[in-house]
């Protein structure tokens, strides 16, 4: 399915948005009330990465594309979890590596569905059939 998105740039932005947010959560002290509110953060870093990995597959749609990201966002993941070690705000956990690898190799596999393309379903809202390609 070759299909161009209208808003390209608008969707990219949100997605750099959502990478610089996720490093900065990942590096910042955590709130002391969110860690007992929290004492499992591993949905959290799923969700994180799947969000990432999902949101970026939505605007690329070629296999290489989106194995870039894959492998990109895995790097990133790994990446964060030793920068924590090292930060002294944070501790760096294998667990979190894997819930992260999990949400971006989740998210991944979705692609392999109608659901990597739902940008181009809401972009086509409000198009005559003429003018979808």
């Amino acid at each position: 399915m070759k299909q161009t998105l209208r808003y390209k740039t608008l969707w990219l932005s949100i997605g750099i948005s959502l990478i610089i947010t996720v490093i900065i959560l990942s590096l910042m002290a955590p709130p002391t009330d969110m860690m007992d509110a929290l004492p499992n953060d591993k949905f959290g870093h799923f969700i994180a990465y799947f969000t990432l990995m999902g949101w970026f597959a939505q605007i690329y749609h070629t296999n290489k594309q989106r194995w870039l990201y894959l492998i990109g966002f895995l790097i990133l993941g790994l990446l964060l979890e030793i920068l924590q070690g090292l930060g002294g705000v944070r501790q760096a956990d294998w667990l979190d590596m894997l819930a992260n690898s999990a949400g971006v190799i989740s998210a991944f596999l979705l692609t392999k569905t109608r659901l990597a393309y739902i940008l181009v379903y809401i972009e086509s809202f409000g198009k005559t059939p003429e003018t979808l390609n």
